[in-house]
């Protein structure tokens, strides 16, 4: 469904919900009920039309395209099953996992080994996901809402464990944007508890800066893994002495 046709959808629902029918908006705005069935059926509708059909619900255009926005559906996680589809081909990963940063189809054709035609399909099977409105021209709009994440020990998490452990830790942390923080020590469970709110407030920062820079262009972003882990652990080779 087209942005313009999934717009009248919401008019249409909206003057049912003020309980306007359209003889109702035909003799409020001394047209035929005819003329204004063809509007709606033909969706053609000029700016100043539409403004005066809402302003026959006090409404602004601002507020029809409020609703709008409201009115489509998104997400906060995936099924498991779309996570397995996601994970069985890398490519239809990449290019999830670029729509996630905010990568234009521009970015991901320059950026990485994958054709036009290539990109479009993996794209028409995010929009099918609904993971994306795939727009015309191949721009993109973003269908996941701000607290979307993958799911708990899912395909995904599991897939980029695996990457962290095999990848991302080998390395000795002192290029630039390189750091890492180790430290040992005894904790009561409420300093435990302090570090946890400081990590969950820290993950939230990191996710207001991540939506802030995507409107910068590519060339001044850098792909960055920030971890940061806290849990009950003790050093292997002292494992044996420990109490039953």
């Amino acid at each position: 469904m087209t942005q313009t046709s999934a717009l009248i959808d919401t008019l249409k629902k909206s003057l049912k919900t003020h309980q306007l029918t359209y003889a109702l908006v035909a003799e409020k705005l001394n047209m035929s009920e005819a003329n204004i069935k063809r509007m709606f059926a033909s969706k053609r509708f000029s700016l100043d039309r539409l403004e005066e059909i809402c302003q026959l619900m006090q409404m602004e255009l601002t507020d029809l395209f409020q609703l709008y926005e409201e009115s489509r559906q998104h997400i906060s996680q995936l099924t498991r099953e779309q996570e397995k589809e996601l994970v069985a081909n890398e490519k239809l990963l990449l290019i999830a996992v670029s729509v996630r940063n905010r990568l234009s189809f521009t970015d991901m054709i320059t950026n990485y080994e994958i054709s036009e035609n290539e990109c479009v399909q993996y794209l028409a099977k995010l929009d099918k996901l609904k993971i994306i409105d795939l727009l015309p021209g191949n721009r993109i709009k973003l269908r996941i809402d701000d607290g979307f994440n993958w799911l708990k020990n899912g395909p995904i998490e599991q897939f980029f464990e695996k990457q962290i452990q095999a990848q991302f830790l080998k390395s000795p942390f002192n290029r630039d944007c390189e750091k890492r923080k180790f430290l040992f020590g005894l904790l009561s469970e409420s300093s435990i508890q302090i570090l946890i709110n400081k990590i969950n407030s820290l993950s939230n920062e990191f996710s207001e800066l991540h939506r802030q820079d995507a409107t910068l262009p590519l060339n001044k972003r850098h792909n960055i893994g920030f971890m940061l882990a806290l849990r009950p652990w003790e050093l292997e080779k002292f494992q044996p002495f420990l109490k039953k």
